[in-house]
């Protein structure tokens, strides 16, 4: 199982984009997706602020602000092996 952690705030354009994104990308893929609102974390607020979203894959930042639904499906694909 894939873990993916989405940083996000609420009335972000780009973050409901980005889990838009998630839900087309992870069809048929074993993922657990946590979504954290840094607006309740002080440190992350603190860290990101604006920089949002920002997705986590297996602990690694790999994504920020945007992301196509081919490259995460690809980097999804990657952390399976296949």
């Amino acid at each position: 199982m894939i873990k993916l952690e989405l940083l996000s705030k609420s009335e972000c354009y780009l973050c409901e984009e980005m889990k838009r994104v998630l839900s087309r990308a992870t069809q048929g893929i074993d993922v657990n997706l946590r979504e954290v609102d840094i607006e309740l974390e002080p440190e992350l607020l603190e860290r990101y602020g604006e920089q949002i979203p920002v997705l986590f894959v297996n602990g690694v930042e790999v994504f920020k602000h945007c992301v196509t639904e081919g490259k995460l499906r690809s980097r999804l694909l990657h952390e399976i092996g296949e």
